[in-house]
């Protein structure tokens, strides 16, 4: 009896000490949270540094907000965690967490848990205050760039296709062969068209100020479709940078555009135009943003006045020949 009452002390005195130790390591744990920069532009991203000092316990849990840190703050990206070992049994951890905002006000940030056995330790809270864009500036104002998942082009075609891609480029090879084959017979068959049948192509800025105009003869915006409208202005405008500068900019983002402008002497001063009109393309676009019918009418002027300022000088026009050999006999 005496032998039982001693065993159960000695259980009920480890029972304790477990957990004593337990909580104690968490009281020798700290979860902190700290910003790069509390204050952000709409649209950008900063980086929330995530740091854990303590015991070191493979058991324990860091429990982080996978999605969002706030209905309005999102999870761009999870960064690798970086463990520190200091020896005497304790760890340190530092993750650092893409955060991105498209609503403007101040959000109060989820806290990270960690978790050991049945103890959970809290990290402090932090306010992240977004700034809207203002819609007069002439700098546009990019947003961050899409997180790609790393991922093989393998990835994203179907099992057939991947396992019989050798005999499928055999057949589509084939097949373009005698697509091609046709094409130069039809071709070669066809009867040359008469030179009232064939319509002149207007030049690069006639046929941008044509579009111009059709564009506002449509009331567009008046009818609420802003974004219809500013998709078929800046088409309008990247067709013609491609039939007058060459620029390829159907295939281009508005950044990608504007330094190609910036390069080419022949825009670089014109510029200042296309800024306005795609930093206001893009916030409709992206941002849902509805401008207001100033920044329309605005916006359709600047991208009259990049075509007028780009089209080419009017050539000097050349001697008759009776008057250049009439010049040559008085001489």
């Amino acid at each position: 009896m005496m032998k039982s009452r001693f065993l159960f002390r000695i259980a009920a005195v480890m029972a304790l000490l477990s957990v004593a130790l337990q909580g104690r390591a968490l009281s020798d744990s700290r979860v902190t949270l700290q910003l790069d920069s509390a204050h952000l532009l709409m649209g950008k991203a900063t980086t929330l540094h995530l740091n854990l000092v303590g015991p070191r316990d493979e058991n324990a849990q860091l429990i982080i907000p996978q999605d969002t840190f706030n209905a309005k703050v999102e999870v761009m990206k999870l960064l690798k965690a970086d463990t520190i070992d200091h020896g005497n049994g304790r760890w340190e951890i530092n993750q650092d967490i893409l955060l991105q905002s498209f609503d403007s006000g101040d959000y109060r940030l989820a806290p990270v848990y960690y978790v050991s056995g049945n103890d959970t330790l809290t990290s402090n809270r932090l306010v992240l205050r977004v700034y809207p864009v203002a819609k007069d500036s002439l700098t546009l104002n990019d947003f961050a760039d899409i997180s790609d998942i790393d991922r093989k082009w393998s990835d994203y075609l179907p099992d057939f296709i991947v396992d019989y891609w050798g005999l499928i480029l055999i057949v589509l090879l084939l097949a373009a062969g005698g697509v091609y084959g046709y094409i130069l017979y039809k071709r070669r068959r066809k009867t040359p068209e008469s030179e009232e049948e064939k319509k002149p192509l207007l030049s690069p800025y006639d046929q941008a100020m044509v579009d111009l105009s059709a564009l506002r003869a449509r009331n567009l915006c008046e009818r609420g479709q802003e974004k219809e409208y500013y998709s078929v202005l800046t088409d309008i405008l990247r067709n013609y940078l491609m039939r007058r500068f060459g620029i390829n900019a159907m295939e281009m983002t508005s950044s990608q555009i504007l330094k190609a402008l910036r390069d080419n002497p022949d825009t670089r001063l014109p510029k200042k135009y296309m800024d306005q009109v795609l930093e206001i393309a893009d916030f409709v676009k992206f941002a849902k943003v509805r401008p207001l019918p100033d920044d329309n009418v605005r916006t359709y002027d600047n991208a009259v006045n990049f075509v007028e300022d780009t089209k080419p000088a009017p050539q000097p026009a050349e001697p008759a020949p009776e008057a250049a050999e009439s010049a040559e006999n008085k001489q």
